[in-house]
């Protein structure tokens, strides 16, 4: 985990979005991963961008996952999806993402709408706590990887969690081939 200095994430919800707080303060004694599991370290709110965070931190592109919001329409509703990806990939939203969300086209969702919709600050948008009808598709690469690096809904701290766990969230699917591999960090919300 690079140089970060991480402890239980429910100790310290002051390195949380609310949403995110409230989600660990429920979260299912059956999981495959224990709540104190889930460690949280706080971090220059300057440097929250995956290629700066992971530089300053020495955390691996490859071990660090971003949350983006996409949303598309059907029939004049709004339909909207967290996509968990390694930063080493990029999101299939016309592709996969959009036969999931069974749109005509999907794509980011605006950083406001986003921001609003979550009560996360952009930037440091998590899957912990989302919105209970959002699916949550994480990408089959980050539920292998033993540990993950991804938002707190804040953007003055990360948390570091088994990969396992997020696709052993409420509203959760692993998808094979929800990213395909790039050469530059993926897009983030």
């Amino acid at each position: 985990m690079g140089t970060l200095k991480t402890e239980p994430a429910r100790t310290r919800p002051d390195l949380l979005a609310t949403p995110t707080a409230a989600a660990l303060e429920v979260w299912r004694e059956d999981a495959p991963v224990g709540v104190d599991e889930v460690l949280v370290a706080p971090i220059d709110a300057t440097l929250a961008d995956t290629a700066a965070f992971c530089e300053a931190y020495e955390v691996g592109l490859d071990v660090s996952a971003n949350c983006v919001v996409v949303a598309g329409k059907r029939e004049g509703v709004t339909r909207y999806a967290a996509c968990v990806i390694l930063a080493t990939t990029r999101a299939d939203v016309n592709g996969v993402v959009r036969k999931l969300l069974d749109v005509r086209k999907a794509s980011f969702a605006p950083m406001a709408e986003a921001v609003e919709l979550t009560g996360m600050e952009y930037g440091g948008i998590t899957p912990i706590g989302l919105p209970e009808d959002w699916p949550i598709l994480v990408d089959s690469r980050v539920a292998a990887t033993p540990h993950v690096i991804v938002g707190s809904g804040v953007r003055h701290s990360k948390i570091a969690l088994p990969g396992p766990a997020l696709g052993a969230l409420p509203g959760a699917q692993v998808i094979e081939g929800l990213a395909k591999a790039v050469d530059t960090v993926a897009r983030e919300t």
